[in-house]
């Protein structure tokens, strides 16, 4: 099954003509899961040429506006082409209502908002799908604000197809060895049920982390991630600045990334007043090898 993530924006604070500001889909199995919903994101998803009906939960990581402006104009569309299936919106209570005042002057939506209260200071599970799940967990920002964790499920075990055809498996065999049962061949010998068996692919794993000052109590739920996403919005020099606001440097998402362990890292979120973000990439790989800043359009693959 695919799973990789889009970066639809990458900007913090203000959109430029090169960068927006923070939004991402997510593909899994056919589907697309949307995370934050700065201005302009329904502009990259066309540009990007992502199918509309095919996401059904966006997922808003706080209420700071270049996290969630753009949410307005992209379920308008979804009415004005005609959507019925319901919509998951994963968010802070707060934005509901936000929405319910908007609506109600802008004109009402022809299908359903299905909201999930995301208040809680607790890490949950907010979202079980049949291979995938979703986690939120609380970062440290000016404000409420929360990660999401999308991990995969244990997968089905499947059976070496040359042994299928060696022993002329049945349907019914086949679901019995699944179970962990072995398997009584023609001749009445027993077959291991190891001998049948294909190891299990690994379990994948996204982590998403913005925005957040530095904050070593997440670790714990993103521990071994395939690929985590960190806000680094500042370099050292202004590390300052960085801990007024409450936003990272690209050192400290690196010193997270190594104290979680993960795969790999990409920043993103950064301050306009860098121009070229490899000068925080170079300042992150002092620290965790394997980080990439991101641009708008990049397509990480897990």
């Amino acid at each position: 099954m695919d799973f990789k993530v889009t970066i639809l924006g990458s900007n913090s604070a203000l959109p430029t003509s090169l960068r927006l500001t923070t939004a991402q889909a997510v593909e899994y199995n056919n589907e697309i899961f949307l995370i934050d919903c700065g201005e302009g994101t329904q502009l990259q998803l066309r540009r990007m040429n992502f199918s509309f009906p095919k996401i059904n939960h966006i997922f808003i990581s706080h209420l700071h506006g270049d996290h969630y402006f753009g949410i307005f104009g992209l379920l308008t569309s979804f009415s004005l082409m005609g959507r019925k299936q319901d919509l998951h919106i994963y968010a802070h209570l707060h934005l509901k209502e936000i929405m319910e005042v908007n609506f109600k002057y802008s004109g009402e939506l022809n299908y359903k908002i299905v909201f999930h209260d995301l208040s809680s200071l607790k890490e949950r599970k907010i979202l079980d799908l049949k291979h995938i799940e979703v986690y939120s967990f609380p970062l440290k920002h000016r404000i409420q604000a929360c990660g999401f964790l999308f991990k995969e499920k244990d997968k089905e075990p499947n059976i070496n197809p040359q042994m299928i055809r060696l022993y002329e498996l049945s349907h019914t065999d086949i679901r019995s060895i699944k179970m962990g049962n072995d398997y009584t061949d023609s001749d009445g010998k027993l077959v291991a049920n190891e001998r049948f068996m294909l190891q299990a692919k690994p379990k994948r794993s996204y982590a998403f982390c913005s925005d957040t000052a530095y904050f070593e109590k997440i670790v714990d739920s993103i521990k071994g991630v395939d690929l985590l996403y960190h806000e680094a919005t500042f370099t050292e020099q202004d590390k300052a600045r960085a801990e007024k606001t409450r936003h990272s440097t690209a050192l400290q998402a690196a010193k997270i990334a190594e104290l979680a362990k993960v795969k790999k890292l990409i920043i993103g979120h950064f301050s306009s007043r860098y121009t070229n973000p490899k000068i925080l990439e170079r300042e992150a790989v002092t620290i965790f090898e394997n980080t990439q800043a991101v641009n708008d359009g990049d397509v990480f693959e897990i």
